[in-house]
């Protein structure tokens, strides 16, 4: 038999260790969380980044420049292949229709189409914004863009 052997079998079945069970454990009293203060107390949590009173991680750098992040207006982005898939030809297609078919979750935000795919079917789509290649291959299958 060699120790490989033994070490496998007994790591496998590694008993818990029971705290706050009597001195003789070894961690009775303090339970292995030292005396008193915060971090020994029951629910004890700390948010990354919290610094005790001293300056936060973020707040010791400088800040530099503007960012219009916030102010992005946010769209449901469709391609043409989903309406060649999902539509029929010479169907009305708008926020609304789409919503019901379950292509966008709902029309909180606008709709914006975008070109990738192949469109062969006449369709006569209404959205926010359209980028300059769905437009072309909505109009070349004889549908309309209606913008607004």
């Amino acid at each position: 038999m060699m120790i490989h052997d033994i070490t496998a079998k007994v790591g496998a079945h590694k008993k818990r260790k029971r705290i706050g069970r009597g001195e003789a454990s070894g961690t009775g009293g303090t339970s292995g969380r030292g005396h008193k203060g915060m971090k020994s107390r029951s629910g004890y949590s700390r948010r990354p980044g919290y610094d005790a009173g001293g300056k936060q991680f973020y707040q010791r750098f400088p800040k530099r420049g503007f960012s219009n992040a916030r102010f992005r207006t946010h769209y449901h982005v469709i391609n043409v292949k989903v309406l060649e898939e999902r539509c029929d030809a010479g169907e009305s297609i708008d926020a609304a229709s789409l919503a019901k078919l379950g292509v966008i979750r709902d029309t909180g935000l606008p709709l914006k189409i975008l070109g990738e795919g192949e469109l062969s079917k006449k369709l006569e789509v209404k959205a926010a914004k359209f980028s300059s290649s769905a437009r072309q291959k909505i109009e070349a299958a004889g549908g309309t863009v209606i913008e607004g």
